[in-house]
């Protein structure tokens, strides 16, 4: 598999212009689609499955995950809104969805729920004066400012981020899963 980079050691540069914003709500708005496409046609046990020791979620909970963090890319556009030192730090640990047990749940039900709180946080950020998207606050894992349009773009890559790993999850299973099918003919 291909891994990408590892999200904790991804270096950040915000210096596009703040007029991006409507382009990073386009791009979040996207991704219910592109993780249901990833998703579709394959298997309950193609998604739980964890493939080896190196692996900490499987498809599922990397979909699970993103859900996960849709409270706290809310509570950050509040940060925004109501002028907070700092924005909301992370559960760097991911406890959530470590306790989560999203392979326990229907896959359908992660994918409506995740719809459901994207559109919630972009009803949010696309009735924002567009001044405030030039507000920046301090992300307090990088101690770097981050503007209000930063905070969408560094959520449209950790989207993409889950996205590359469930399409590596899947696809690894089924070669493998192809591979058994010709090996047993």
């Amino acid at each position: 598999m291909n891994r990408s980079p590892i999200w904790f050691e991804r270096k950040f540069e915000f210096t596009f212009p703040v007029q991006q914003y409507p382009n990073l709500c386009a791009r979040l708005r996207g991704t219910p689609a592109r993780l249901e496409e990833i998703v579709r046609g394959a298997t309950r046990d193609l998604l739980v499955r964890k493939p080896g020791a190196s692996e900490k979620w499987s498809a599922q909970e990397h979909a699970g995950h993103l859900l996960d963090l849709e409270a706290l890319w809310m509570a950050r556009v509040e940060d925004y809104l109501t002028e907070a030192g700092e924005l909301t730090a992370a559960d760097l640990s991911n406890r959530k969805t470590d306790e989560a047990h999203h392979n326990q749940r229907p896959i359908e039900d992660i994918l409506a729920e995740f719809r459901s709180a994207r559109s919630r946080l972009l009803s949010r950020a696309e009735n924002i004066a567009p001044a405030n998207f030039a507000r920046a606050l301090l992300h307090p894992r990088l101690k770097t400012p981050m503007r209000l349009v930063d905070h969408l773009y560094f959520a449209a890559e950790h989207d993409d981020h889950h996205l590359v790993y469930i399409w590596e999850l899947i696809t690894a299973g089924q070669r493998g899963a192809d591979k058994s099918i010709r090996h047993a003919d």
